[in-house]
Order: structure tokens, then sequence, then C-alpha cells
């Protein structure tokens, strides 16, 4: 049996505003993951059993764009695999789906992972890495690639649109707590309303993602020094900015508010807005507190990680 794991990811800064250009700060979060299990079958064919998604099928069975059937198929082809081995394949992931947290991409590097390895083929992190972005590719049309590069490699990522990703160091570990807020976030439908309101004033939108762009870019170097209580106020900063674009929602105020008044450093959504995930940094001690509170103010679940 050939098993293999690869881990969430969350934004801490830079959502909406990458997508013009400005630098984004990613991170795994580990306390989430995909599991895969492969071992060989004595019965014809490749079966998946993925009982989270409620799936349980043969490939063949299988819709050729089924981002499952995908992954296989293209890394067959990639290794000019014929016949198809005999394959029983297990998925398990403890990351919420449609949530920001890397869910696809994680499935996408665990499996890909676990069928090199047990098929005695070499491959390396950046083989890894530019698979699982063609992947994203096929779901996601222009994904920026910090999904994948996060999850393959579980770093911390600096990216900014046409320039090379960027993995940095941590000086200093701390910890934040994520709230979801137990909404699917419809990313494409923000997306596409920050693009209309920079369509109807790109002076102003110019200047707000500029903002953004330099929390991010200080956001960096404080987390590169070990200065990471000092990340609070630009979280706050950028959840403002972003509340001005208009991707947060009611249910999101709602838990950072419930973090910073229960003692957080900081507190802002993560990712696409309008549903998802919101993040607070706090000190180690205040965890549990926050995560309580964060609860009580409608969190449907959360989880209290460490960025290294």
């Amino acid at each position: 049996m050939t098993k293999s794991s690869a881990p969430g990811k969350i934004i801490l800064f830079g959502e909406h505003a990458v997508v013009y250009g400005r630098p984004a700060l990613a991170v795994p979060v580990v306390q989430v993951h995909a599991d895969v299990e492969i071992q060989d079958s004595s019965r014809a064919g490749i079966w998946i059993e993925a009982s989270d998604v409620n799936l349980h099928a043969e490939l063949n069975t299988l819709p050729s764009d089924h981002p499952l059937a995908s992954v296989l198929h293209n890394f067959f082809f990639l290794l000019r695999v014929s016949p198809f081995p005999n394959l029983e394949i297990k998925i398990h992931s403890t990351i919420p789906v449609a949530s920001g947290l890397g869910s696809g991409a994680a499935v996408t590097v665990a499996l890909t992972r676990a069928l090199a390895s047990h098929l005695n083929y070499l491959i390396t992190d950046e083989q890894i890495n530019a698979f699982a972005y063609e992947i994203e590719k096929l779901y996601h049309g222009t994904p920026s690639g910090i999904d994948n590069t996060v999850v393959t490699y579980a770093r911390p990522v600096y990216f900014a649109r046409g320039q090379p990703m960027e993995i940095f160091k941590v000086g200093q570990r701390f910890t934040i707590v994520i709230g979801d807020t137990g909404l699917s976030a419809p990313t494409k439908e923000s997306v596409g309303d920050v693009r209309k309101l920079w369509t109807a004033d790109q002076q102003k939108w110019e200047s707000v993602f500029d903002q953004v762009g330099r929390i991010a870019a200080q956001a960096r170097t404080m987390i590169e020094n070990g200065r990471w209580k000092m990340l609070g106020e630009l979280m706050n900063k950028n959840h403002s900015l972003l509340q001005e674009m208009t991707v947060s929602s009611p249910e999101l105020d709602q838990l950072v508010e419930a973090a910073r008044n229960t003692g957080a450093l900081g507190a802002k959504l993560s990712g696409g807005g309008r549903g998802g995930n919101m993040i607070a940094l706090i000190e180690s001690e205040r965890a549990e507190s926050v995560a309580t509170s964060l609860r009580a103010a409608g969190a449907k679940n959360t989880i209290i990680t460490q960025v290294l």
C-alpha cells in the first residue's frame, strides 16, 4: 500500500488585489489535509473510493471532466502508462470543499504523489507543482497558482501575477484561528463584482489595490523578521479595504468583530469573501477562547493553526 498526504492552505493578505497585479501571501494549514491510499487490485480497472463526497466508482464510469478522472488520465498520459494498472484508490479529506482552503489542489497533489510512488516513478516537487497547476487550470480557467504551490511545498508563498512565485521563511512561528461561516464562497461572483467597480472608476480602485499590495509586502517583511504581532493592524486595514470592495458579508464581519472583542490582535476575511473563512491573529494562549467566541458568533467550524 502507498500513502500520501497534502495540507490545506489559507490566504493571509492580498486577495482580490492579486487579480490586478498586486502581491498576495498564503500559508499552509496542516491541521486539515487530503490523504490518499493506493494498492494493487485483484479487480479489473481503477476503483476509487472517496466517502467524503459519496463517490464509489470505477474510473471508466466517471465523466472525462471529473476532477479525479482528469488527474488520473493526465498522469498516466504523462507517464505513457498503457494499459492502466488495476488499482484501489481511497481518498479522504478533512478540508471543507469550496471554502478557500485549497481542497482541490490538496487532493490533486496527494493523489499525484501516491501514484508516482506506487508506480516507482521519480517525481520532483517542481514537477508535481507544475502538474497540479495544469489540473487547476482545467477547473479555474486562469488560477493564480497559489493553491498548488502552497500545497505542494507546504511552505508560505508570496505571489504577484506575472512574477515568479516566491517561497519564504517565517522568522518566528505564530498562531491564527480560522473561522468558517459555513457559507459557500462564490469567488467568481465576488471577483466579477470587484471588476465592475474597477471598470466604473479605475483610478479609485487602483489606489485601493495599491494599498492592499503595500500591506501584503509589509506583512512579508514582518513575518520574515519575526515581528508577527504587528500583523494584527495590517489585517484590520486589509479587512476594511475588502469591505470597501463589497466582498465581505454580515456573517464574516460578525466573526471578525467577535475575534477582535475576544483579544485577537487583528482579523480579516480570507479568500473570495461573501462566505468561506475569516482569520484572526492571536497569542497562542488565547487560541481556545477566540475559537469558542467564533463558534458562539456563528462559525460552523474553527481551526487553530501555527504558521511555521
